[in-house]
């Protein structure tokens, strides 16, 4: 039978110091100018002292301040979502860790585990073993549901009543982490909440940073949006045309989805034209009465959106558009997620699966994925024998020169071509069924994986893709049966970004009319996994959603 996984993973780095001193505690001194002394966090301090935790630190008495075990100059934490049907001990069997080992991680874990519990597990074991022993429930031929194998990030951010960025602490928070995720300093973060000095505390609610100032709806309680696509993008040219009519038939499904649950909404949809006549239909924007902008889909043109209402900081939302240049801008939400986020995620999976078996990465014709994986692995390994070749068909199984025998490989797809995938998927598939112990990795999909998936299970085929839809779901059922109702057909790609970008965008809407409030929230829609964060400090907000599939016998 084939399995099917689809896991996201949040990992949690702690580090810790490569030696151990003591200090003596002086007068004036306190927990968190001690750690800032010698350089640690005050998370690492706790950890090397428990009982300064209490704040009654007395003048004369010895603490830790640097830790003696430079081997463990990192550590990693993933962590799961209990769900229906699981048990403590099926989750020891699963990911090969005694219980010792579990309840060290999660102390005060009760032994009858509840559905949404969420577990602490080594990262290294989460990799390795999530899922493998649950069956897809899906058809024969797609991926089985998202299994809910991971924590949201820092999903808990709000705005204080005095315009604040906060943040809810998490159970296995460290400050270290926070600081770095919202990019503050230490000295900052303490400042914004004293309380910090008594330690870090589940449940805290943190002030992190000043918030941008609220964007506010401008006219009462209605909401109004802008969509911008190219329908007469040029002349006998009906690709750009096409692909806007499939987007606004699925952003439709979400405005009146929306609108039927009480939302009020004035849309307007305005015709972007092609990029040398873009300019003009820039005049149909009313800056001063436009709350929120989906599209247009050229970066050109997103960028002279941007500049026409730079005063009003009117949000913006790109639906294709992903560069570094577009990064700086605070009021732009980007919703593609960037291409080198996949390629860091195969980086990572090859890692862990690399016994020394020599590599392959099949390359595009620019080589920039591909290369870019090639660094990457180079760093990550110790000596690997990495070959870029051009084509799946160039990908040989080793040779063990004592015995004969022919030996397995690691492949990696770094071409988004579906012809090229085609091949790479019927090159597993024939390794596969002649060597043992093939190991293949692609950081696109490609559509031969949903069709081939019990041949490419057998080479342990793990992709990346940010889009699929559990056809399980309810809510996505809902959704599937009201476009049928609606245009008589099944939801095409671009029909399904136009419902997914345009239903997350008008749920964050709050009572007071912000999205950008709203924007630390992870949500998945009908196939798009939304997970935002700023790349630069009050810059863009980019998707780094996505999903990671596999594919086991």
């Amino acid at each position: 039978m084939k399995k099917i996984f689809i896991m996201s993973v949040f990992l949690l780095f702690s580090s810790v110091s490569a030696q151990q001193k003591m200090h003596t505690v002086a007068k004036g001194d306190n927990a968190y100018n001690i750690a800032r002394k010698y350089g640690i966090s005050l998370d690492e301090f706790y950890k090397l002292n428990p009982a300064a935790k209490s704040g009654n630190l007395k003048i004369g008495d010895k603490v830790t301040v640097k830790n003696g075990s430079a081997a463990s100059a990192s550590s990693a934490v993933s962590y799961i979502t209990v769900q229906s049907g699981q048990t403590l001990y099926g989750l020891l069997r699963q990911y090969k860790i005694s219980e010792a080992e579990l309840r060290k991680l999660n102390p005060g874990l009760e032994s009858n585990l509840k559905i949404g519990d969420r577990i602490a597990l080594p990262a290294s074991n989460v990799s390795r073993y999530a899922d493998s022993n649950t069956s897809g429930t899906s058809e024969k031929a797609k991926p089985s549901a998202p299994v809910s194998a991971s924590a949201n990030t820092y999903t808990s951010s709000g705005i204080s009543s005095d315009n604040f960025v906060t943040y809810t602490v998490q159970s296995g928070d460290t400050t270290f982490g926070i600081v770095n995720k919202f990019s503050v300093s230490l000295d900052d973060l303490i400042r914004l909440n004293p309380d910090l000095a008594k330690g870090l505390r589940s449940g805290m609610v943190l002030k992190v940073k000043p918030a941008d100032k609220a964007y506010v709806k401008k006219s009462g309680d209605e909401l109004n949006v802008v969509v911008m696509l190219p329908f007469g993008y040029e002349s006998g040219d009906s690709k750009y045309r096409t692909m806007s009519l499939d987007f606004l038939s699925g952003a439709k499904l979400a405005i009146e989805r929306n609108a039927r649950r009480g939302q009020k909404l004035n849309v307007k949809i305005v015709d972007a034209g092609s990029e040398a006549t873009f300019k003009n239909s820039l005049t149909q924007i009313n800056r001063d009465n436009t709350d929120l902008i989906v599209g247009p889909l050229f970066k050109s043109s997103i960028l002279e959106v941007l500049d026409y209402v730079k005063d009003s900081k009117i949000p913006i939302v790109a639906p294709f558009a992903n560069s570094d240049d577009l990064y700086g801008f605070s009021n732009l939400i980007i919703v593609e997620t960037n291409e080198q986020t996949y390629a860091d995620r195969i980086i990572q999976e090859v890692k862990t699966a690399h016994t020394d078996q020599r590599i392959f990465i099949v390359a595009d014709g620019d080589r920039t994925h591909a290369n870019y994986i090639r660094t990457g692995l180079i760093k990550a390994l110790k000596n690997p024998n990495i070959q870029l070749v051009n084509s799946p068909s160039e990908i040989t199984a080793d040779t063990n020169m004592m015995t004969g025998q022919s030996v397995p490989v690691i492949a990696v797809l770094a071409s988004n071509d579906d012809s090229t995938g085609q091949a790479f998927a019927e090159k597993m598939i024939a390794m596969s069924g002649e060597v043992q112990g093939m190991k293949a990795f692609s950081m696109f999909y490609v559509p031969a994986f949903e069709k081939k998936a019990d041949e490419l299970g057998k080479a342990s085929l793990v992709y990346v893709m940010d889009r699929t839809i559990n056809t399980e779901g309810s809510f996505e059922k809902e959704i599937l049966s009201e476009f049928n109702r609606k245009y008589c057909k099944t939801p095409g790609k671009y029909a399904i970004i136009g419902f997914d970008v345009m239903n997350d965008m008008l749920s964050r809407e709050n009572s007071r009319g912000e999205i950008f409030s709203q924007m630390g929230k992870t949500q998945t829609q009908l196939a798009t996994k939304f997970e935002f964060e700023r790349i630069h400090r009050n810059g863009a907000y980019v998707n780094t959603g996505y999903r990671v599939v596999r594919l086991v016998p």
